[in-house]
């Protein structure tokens, strides 16, 4: 089963989404938009991003957690990763990502 997006509404009214794995795990997840519109542009980024291996920055946490952004063309960050507890676990994500991130199915629970 491939991965999908969905798209949320926090308790502060604003857009967010996150990249879910075919088993259900969450291996993405959007910063906050003002917009919907915003949040579904994001998307549309990391489609076209997922698969482009310059996208990604790999990064270690204060705590030596490992984790990783996705970035679009102009740089802004398009999503982050969860935390990982090796540099191989992350790269297992980042497949993830590069799988699913493609994904056209979107579910909406903003409506």
């Amino acid at each position: 089963m491939s991965g999908w997006y969905e798209i949320s509404k926090a308790k502060d009214g604003q857009f967010h989404f996150v990249l879910k794995a075919g088993n259900g795990e969450i291996i993405l997840t959007s910063e906050l938009y003002t917009a919907k519109a915003s949040a579904q542009n994001g998307i549309e980024s990391v489609q076209t991003n997922a698969v482009d291996d310059s996208k990604y920055d790999l990064l270690e946490a204060k705590n030596g957690k490992f984790y990783f952004n996705l970035k679009a063309v102009n740089h802004q960050i398009i999503g982050t990763s969860q935390m990982y507890s090796t540099s191989q676990t992350r790269a297992k994500g980042i497949e993830s990502v590069k799988t699913n991130g493609p994904s056209a199915t979107i579910k909406d629970f903003t409506v």
